[in-house]
């Protein structure tokens, strides 16, 4: 901070289930048809699949909203170099070109909910401000995510709240030359949750399955995952940047039937946002929560408590780990899993104590 058969990415998954049967609700099954039909009158919709700009590129009937490549978000320069008034009915025209799409419903989502152009238009610019002001995040080895094709970005998991997974896609939404969008894979208490679980499925998250996470490795997209689940978000503020278990190596099995690599993800700055000095167990339980965190200003400070924390971040990905070179029952071997997310459990933590040893400190 999500039946089928479940990739163990970490054992919280099963105690998912729990809280969905607790809530009343049962999330989606996975790849349940969203439809990748339009939303409204128009026929089927194109498969999306790999770059943002090859599954947004504006039809015979759509205006261009999004400046051009290199060209910084909100520039108002015109295609003619005029700034100004230009510019302004630019960005007018776009705008209300937008709203008439989705008043209209002349917009395309996926099998899984992703609505491409609202994450492009709406919501990015909602997490940027965050991104870029308030956490400043700072990305590295951006080159180390593949230009094209399916891949599998393994990151550690903290913060109290999912934060860090949301930063984790603007890093990779507004830095990669290629445009590319990543799909989180998200724990079922996500998927149960009111206005949550609608915005979740915008942005392209799904249930953190076997069926989901190789339907979209195999369209070649972007997959993030971070194994370490709860355990790792709900983890006390003296065991931070201390990687927790990572599961059974049910993501390792997942990017070996692809052939996608896997990209180690290392993000330092998300553990500081809500410190966590202690969980109410019993209230957990009562609201179905994995934990009730306590922190040095929630919930004594109300709703000023659940501000986060301004820290400084910083979001590295690691060299790529290939998986095409094995044979096809290697995803059936435990000591090859075994050894793999090892492999990539500690190149991430590796990278975390070098990018601490590096940081001047926790804000600036």
């Amino acid at each position: 901070m999500a039946d089928a058969k479940v990739i163990p990415f970490d054992d919280d998954r099963s105690r998912g289930a729990r809280y969905s049967a607790r809530r009343g609700a049962v999330p989606r099954e996975p790849a349940q048809e969203y439809g990748r039909a339009r939303a409204g009158p128009g026929g089927p919709a194109a498969a999306g699949a790999g770059s943002r700009a090859g599954r947004r590129g504006p039809g015979p009937e759509r205006e261009q909203t999004e400046p051009p490549a290199g060209q910084p978000h909100g520039d108002g320069d015109t295609a003619g170099g005029d700034g100004g008034d230009g510019g302004l009915e630019r960005r007018i025209a776009g705008g209300l070109a937008f709203l008439r799409r989705r008043l209209t419903g002349d917009y395309e989502v996926d099998d899984f909910g992703y609505d491409a152009e609202l994450t492009d238009q709406v919501l990015m610019s909602l997490l940027r401000p965050m991104y870029e002001k308030y956490f400043r995040v700072d990305v590295k080895g951006i080159e180390n995510i593949p230009s094209e094709g399916g891949a599998l970005i393994v990151a550690n998991h903290s913060g109290t709240l999912p934060l860090d997974g949301l930063m984790m896609q603007v890093a990779v939404h507004d830095h990669h030359p290629a445009g590319r969008h990543l799909r989180l894979l998200a724990a079922d208490l996500v998927f149960v949750l009111p206005v949550v679980n609608e915005l979740a499925r915008k942005l392209g998250h799904t249930l953190a399955c076997a069926e989901d996470a190789e339907r979209l490795l195999g369209q070649g997209e972007l997959v993030g995952v971070m194994p370490e689940g709860f355990k790792g978000i709900g983890k006390p503020f003296s065991e931070r940047y201390k990687l927790q278990r990572f599961g059974r190596g049910g993501f390792v099995s997942t990017a070996l039937r692809q052939g996608a690599p896997i990209v180690p993800c290392s993000i330092v700055g998300a553990e500081e946002i809500y410190p966590m000095i202690g969980n109410a167990k019993t209230l957990a339980r009562l609201l179905g929560f994995p934990y009730f965190p306590l922190t040095p200003t929630f919930p004594w400070l109300g709703p000023l408590g659940a501000v986060p924390l301004p820290t400084k971040w910083t979001i590295q990905f690691g060299e790529p780990i290939p998986t095409d070179g094995y044979p096809a029952e290697a995803a059936e071997d435990p000591m090859l899993m075994f050894n793999l997310t090892d492999q990539v459990r500690e190149q991430i933590q590796h990278t975390l104590y070098k990018l601490l040893v590096q940081r001047r400190s926790v804000f600036f």
